[in-house]
């Protein structure tokens, strides 16, 4: 079923009204039969029909004349993207079954079709262990076929996507503004690897609406709603990460956790969510084994994955010479400088790097491998 153009244009106008979810909207356009129709009312009928406030009934129409829905098309088609409505083929059959479906879905890249799609959320304070599982597990997916689906952010989100594209795999990335804009600015590059390797980005915003703190809770129910299964790698009891796995819960989906050091804040969450059942995350096996049996014919057996291995790819050479001299032991930072013959300051900073990276661990002044 399709939908006329003048349609698809008041559908845009609605959807520009960011305080209705979009279940309500949905309701308002069954009650009077269209979008079109909607904004033929004044906000005094609007409001006596739909049975709400007459002063959120005009601040809605103000919304919806506000913004101008040829230059939304157009902007959107400039930047090589579309505007879908659940009446269009491409839209997501993951969202149309959804209890809030996006009433106009802004859409760049291509919306991987028949693939298994699961969901990795964590925390922006994003630790060294966070980062190794994040890259592990996200590799391994990958590797297998399946589809990570994250939120762009900074943290675990951008490790996510980022482990997808280094093996040229696509991802899809739900974003908290418009598709005009890139948040966090310094993931640019990383939206841009999205689109080259057939992934999507995907946001229900108005084209250029900037972040705001009530639009990423709102569109974690996205990245519930597309994934078959959601992991959360990283998080505090309260965060963003918990609220997708709460979402999920609630579509019926499968939580997993991988669990974390006790000491540490940013594994309260997932830890918490295992204490109330959710299934543990040890492999990329630990999440397959979640997935339908169904769709499994989809996916290639998950390869070993070194949890390290990824994240040495493309590493300066100096901070790989001294991977290397490190080996299976332990060093301090004096021995790898009389062992390599460079500076003091070359190689402190090679071992900075190297463990914000979280491929070493420092105890004692010794410095070794990491391990996931």
């Amino acid at each position: 079923m399709s939908i006329s153009h003048s349609e698809r244009l008041a559908r845009i106008r609605v959807n520009a009204f960011l305080y209705f979810r979009a279940d309500w909207l949905a309701r308002l356009i069954e009650i009077f039969g269209s979008a079109e129709e909607i904004l033929k009312q004044d906000a005094e009928t609007l409001a006596r029909e739909a049975q709400m406030n007459p002063s959120t009934a005009a601040h809605f129409l103000r919304d919806a004349f506000a913004i101008n829905p040829e230059e939304e098309l157009e902007k959107t088609e400039k930047y090589g993207g579309r505007i879908l409505v659940p009446e269009d083929e491409e839209y997501p059959q993951a969202l149309r079954d959804c209890k809030e479906p996006p009433i106009a879905l802004y859409v760049l890249g291509k919306l991987p079709q028949n693939k298994v799609c699961i969901g990795m959320v964590g925390t922006r304070k994003i630790t060294a262990y966070g980062r190794r599982a994040a890259n592990t597990l996200a590799t391994g997916l990958s590797e297998a076929g399946a589809v990570i689906v994250s939120g762009l952010a900074r943290g675990i989100d951008s490790e996510c996507h980022a482990a997808a594209v280094r093996l040229h795999k696509p991802t899809i990335a739900v974003i908290g503004t418009g598709i005009g804009r890139c948040y966090p600015p310094e993931n640019r590059e990383l939206a841009r690897a999205i689109l080259q390797y057939d992934g999507a980005i995907i946001s229900e915003l108005p084209f250029n609406k900037p972040p705001n703190a009530f639009h990423f809770p709102r569109r974690n129910r996205l990245i519930a709603a597309l994934s078959e299964v959601v992991v959360v790698v990283e998080g505090e009891v309260k965060s963003g990460a918990l609220i997708t796995a709460k979402l999920a819960l609630e579509m019926g989906k499968d939580v997993l956790a991988v669990p974390g050091p006790i000491d540490s804040p940013q594994s309260g969450g997932p830890n918490h969510l295992i204490q109330d059942g959710a299934g543990v995350v040890t492999s990329v096996k630990d999440i397959i084994d979640y997935i339908p049996q169904d769709q499994l014919f989809d996916l290639q057996a998950p390869a070993e994955v070194s949890p390290t291995q990824t994240l040495q790819e493309g590493l300066p050479e100096i901070e790989q010479r001294v991977l290397e001299q490190i080996g299976s032991g332990e060093l301090s930072a004096d021995q790898v400088v009389e062992a390599l013959g460079l500076s003091v300051p070359e190689v402190a900073s090679a071992l900075f790097e190297l463990e914000v990276k979280g491929l070493l661990v420092c105890n004692d002044g010794l410095y070794a491998k990491s391990k996931f």
